[in-house]
Order: structure tokens, then sequence, then C-alpha cells
């Protein structure tokens, strides 16, 4: 089971966005579908579906994040793994570049035969590469992050911070910028890629003039088995306590987190529509979340 799942943020295009990625990737289907009430949204659409294997949840929460390519998602066509790679990139390519933006053509490029970074329709960010059949398995897709701005520089430092707070986890590959490159810093990281809970992420600094930052748009919730291991991710992971609430955190480079306890998605499939209201509001009024004060109002809401 995916310890860390991708969580996406749109206005009101969840359910839909989630219908139009699932008929481009294989080995994708949504997986359920629901309607979180009073909010401070309003009524919330939430959509769960897996993308080639890889688990996201997706909301339609209101305008108030939108995506920008600071976190993208990689794509790795494996020529290794399928002898059409090269095909079915290009297949999936003409489906996202569809009412959306190339970032950077589909072409030759020095690390790939065929590479392209585009947003599509929803603004989601994708970057698709046909990798070398001859290099080191990854998985299918894995987010991307990009550091800029004030956090230019700190792609290396935050993996390592990572590395530090989650279990199974290690380096990979790691190529820095050489000289000549300006304005992107000699030694800073071109590219990087690191294994969390056994998931891959990957993730750069680039010194471009750049109008974008990490925000809520795209988040990483965290499951967790017990109070204590919630209680430990949210110590070594928040670092901007004016941005707790309804277990979201930030980070000290402002990626965004939700540190969820996994008996909550279980207690909420079993809740009739009452009790996933109450247990709801009651997230409402947390930071971060306790799992015995949700126990009590799904067994005793009176008293919660």
């Amino acid at each position: 089971m995916q310890k860390i799942v991708y969580h996406l943020w749109y206005d009101k295009e969840a359910e839909e966005a989630a219908t139009f990625y699932t008929s481009i990737f294989p080995e994708s289907d949504i997986m359920e579908t629901n309607m979180i009430q009073d909010t401070p949204s309003g009524d919330v659409a939430e959509v769960s579906f897996k993308l080639w294997g890889q688990e996201f949840t997706a909301i339609s929460a209101g305008p108030y994040f939108s995506f920008n390519p600071s976190i993208s998602f990689m794509v790795n066509f494996d020529p290794a793994r399928d002898k059409h790679a090269k095909d079915k990139l290009d297949e999936v390519w003409d489906k996202l570049v569809d009412g959306g933006t190339v970032l950077m053509p589909l072409d030759t490029y020095p690390f790939s035969d065929r590479y392209g970074w585009i947003q599509d329709k929803y603004g989601l960010s994708w970057q698709l590469i046909l990798t070398n059949p001859e290099g080191k398995e990854r998985p299918t897709i894995l987010p991307s992050l990009m550091f800029v701005g004030d956090h230019c520089g700190k792609a290396e430092e935050a993996a390592q911070m990572y590395l530090s707070v989650f279990k199974d986890s290690r380096h990979g590959f790691l190529a820095r910028y050489p000289a000549g490159m300006e304005p992107d810093q000699e030694g800073s990281v071109m590219f990087s890629d690191f294994m969390l809970e056994n998931q891959w992420f990957a993730a750069m600094d680039s010194a471009q003039d750049h109008s974008f930052s990490f925000n809520e748009a795209i988040s990483f919730m965290v499951y967790c088995d017990s109070q204590e291991e919630l209680d430990d991710y949210w110590t070594k992971l928040s670092a901007v306590p004016e941005a707790e609430q309804c277990g979201w955190l930030k980070d000290r480079y402002s990626v965004s987190w939700q540190i969820v306890p996994r008996e909550l998605e279980v207690l909420m499939k079993q809740a009739s529509q009452e009790k996933r209201h109450q247990i709801n509001q009651a997230i409402l009024q947390m930071k971060k979340l306790d799992i015995q004060k949700i126990r009590t109002v799904y067994n005793n809401p009176s008293r919660a």
C-alpha cells in the first residue's frame, strides 16, 4: 500500500481531470469518489485514482491555489519494459498537449532521445521522458520538485532532510550544473532522484527567473499507522506554524504535506453520511490530527 499519496487541488475540475488522466495512462482507474460537506470551501468533491499504478487524490475545493511547474510529474517510458515505449510517449504527449502549454518541446536532448515538458489544460505539469534501457529502472510516474527563487540551491539540502525523516529511503542519481550555465550556479543540482518510503522523488535547482514557487495545489499525503508515527512526522516536517491546519503543514522549503492517520480512511468508509460530517467538522478544529479524538467522534459524537 502506497505510503505517500499525491494530492491535487482543483477549483471545480477534480473529477473531470481524474477521468481525463485515467483515460490516457495505462493501468489507471478511478477508485472512489465522495463529497465532503461544510468545509471552508463549501461542499468539496474528492476523487481517488491510480495512474500507471501510482495513487493520487484530487479535490475540487475552490480557486485558492493554482498548479505551476515547481512540482511536476515525470513519466518514464522505458524501452526495456515496453518495446513500443516511444510510440506510447508520443501518444500521451498528443493528448496532454491539447489545450495545454509546452514548456520544453518534445525533442532530442543530451539526457534523452525523447523528452518534453508540458502543462496540461488544467495547469498540471508533466515531464515525459524516454529512459535509457540500459540504466537503472525507475517507476513509471514520480513527482519532481524544482527549487526556485529563495529556495534555489536548496534541492540537495532538502533531499538530505527528507531522507532523514522518512524510512526505507536512499539516494539515487545526482547530476550537478557544470560551469558556464549561468544563472545556474556551478555545483547546484541539475537533476537528482531519491527514494522515500520506497517511492521515488526527483529534485532540481533552477536559478532562472521564475514567477512561481511551491504552494498547496500539490501536497503529499503521508499515511500513518499510529499517533506516535504521526507526531514524529509532524515534528520533523512542520516549519510554518500559521500553515498548520486540518493535518496540513508546510516544511522549511514551503512544500506542503498532509499527515494523516490511515485509520481515518477506514472509519470514513464505515461511517454513515452523518458521522462523516461530524468527523470532518471535528477535523476542521484541529491542526495536527488527533486519532483518539477522531475515534471518539466516530464512537460517540455527543461526547467529542
